[in-house]
């Protein structure tokens, strides 16, 4: 396949004018077979790839059931998010080795959809004072031996894990978390800016849907933000829909941390792509009005999203965000925090063909290819 006209998007120049070749599942130099693709008026942008997120179209990926995974795989894919990396609760462990089983299963029966190329344990080891919409009842403190089973359950494919840092034992947990092949990313803390720094240089690298469920940033106490930004090597989440963050907010924190640290996520919930309602979460209930969800009976606590990841990269936009950078920070940026960049997050030669056609002027899906695959 040869896609032409487009304006294509390159991690050093931003948008350039050239075709994409596929070759089988890959962009290739030229074009495996004779069909053509008219791309323009249209972005050539990577497949997205979403490093955390719960569910959508009513399913929950903590329900650990292989239809529900399923049916959020296709939905996401039709949302040209090609990359899951689904996310669980704070849950007792029986329930988190089901998700890490089903997660494994998933990835051996390959049913399509999007490829799910991992899981993000988002808890138990948060703190309580910062669980946010996380079940207390199931906290629990940093337990390297815990995290050691759930990642056999998972056959090796749990990719991140979120940890409150000032929880005892933090520091070798996150040791052993990097022998596992585990990123660590700091969240519902309520840690102070030595315990974070202390964090981030054990191995840390990652942070949290930023500035929600931790201390904001203050001129004489940091925090997670402020360490954060002064290791080099983290990269740091941003929930994008327009509830969660104040646009002057990403807009700042883009030029704080630059384009090449930032991640875009969703944080939905099972009821995107669903009517406005109440949905059970992580053992407790919500309710959903427009696109913004609380946890049942407290309005002021946010329960994650009702948007998609798409819907996030063209809000980011419609917020003051050059494309280029927010279409980065939903592709290569969390690509690479998870260790999937050698194979996504790119249109360079030797990268899976997933790639997304989307109209330059309103950002609108106008066509999706999967591994080379149009969907």
């Amino acid at each position: 396949m040869r896609i032409t006209g487009g304006r294509v998007f390159d991690l050093e120049q931003g948008f350039v004018s050239r075709d994409v070749c596929t070759d089988g599942a890959l962009i290739a130099p030229s074009s495996g077979d004779d069909t053509l693709l008219d791309a323009k008026g249209c972005y050539v942008i990577p497949g997205l790839v979403d490093v955390h997120f719960h569910g959508c179209v009513g399913e929950d990926f903590s329900d650990a059931t292989p239809d529900g995974l399923q049916k959020i795989a296709d939905y996401e894919l039709s949302q040209g998010v090609t990359y899951l990396c689904p996310t669980g609760m704070t849950l007792p462990e029986e329930q988190l080795t089901a998700i890490c089983e089903n997660t494994a299963a998933h990835r051996a029966k390959n049913f399509g959809g999007a490829e799910v190329v991992g899981a993000h344990l988002e808890g138990p080891f948060l703190c309580m004072a910062k669980k946010g919409a996380q079940n207390g009842d199931y906290l629990h403190n940093p337990d390297a031996a815990m995290l050691q089973r759930l990642q056999q359950a998972a056959q090796g494919c749990v990719k991140l894990v979120t940890l409150a840092p000032e929880q005892p034992g933090a520091v070798e947990f996150i040791r052993v978390a990097k022998e596992l092949g585990v990123h660590v990313s700091l969240g519902h803390t309520t840690a102070d800016y030595e315990t974070a720094k202390a964090a981030f240089e054990a191995g840390a690298d990652h942070a949290t849907h930023l500035y929600n469920a931790m201390p904001p940033l203050a001129h004489r106490d940091p925090g997670v933000i402020g360490a954060a930004w002064e290791a080099p090597g983290v990269q740091a989440e941003l929930i994008c829909d327009g509830i969660h963050i104040h646009p002057a907010v990403v807009r700042l924190t883009f030029g704080l941390f630059g384009k090449e640290r930032m991640i875009i996520i969703s944080d939905s919930l099972r009821a995107t792509g669903m009517p406005d309602g109440e949905y059970p979460f992580g053992g407790q209930m919500i309710e959903v009005h427009g696109n913004r969800a609380t946890i049942l009976g407290h309005p002021e606590t946010l329960a994650g999203s009702v948007t998609s990841l798409m819907g996030c990269l063209r809000q980011a936009v419609s917020f003051g965000i050059p494309a280029a950078d927010a279409v980065r920070a939903c592709t290569y940026n969390p690509a690479r925090s998870i260790g999937i960049d050698n194979r996504a997050g790119t249109l360079d030669t030797g990268k899976e063909a997933s790639i997304v056609l989307l109209d330059e002027k309103d950002l609108s899906i106008k066509g999706i290819i999967f591994k080379g695959q149009k969907v």
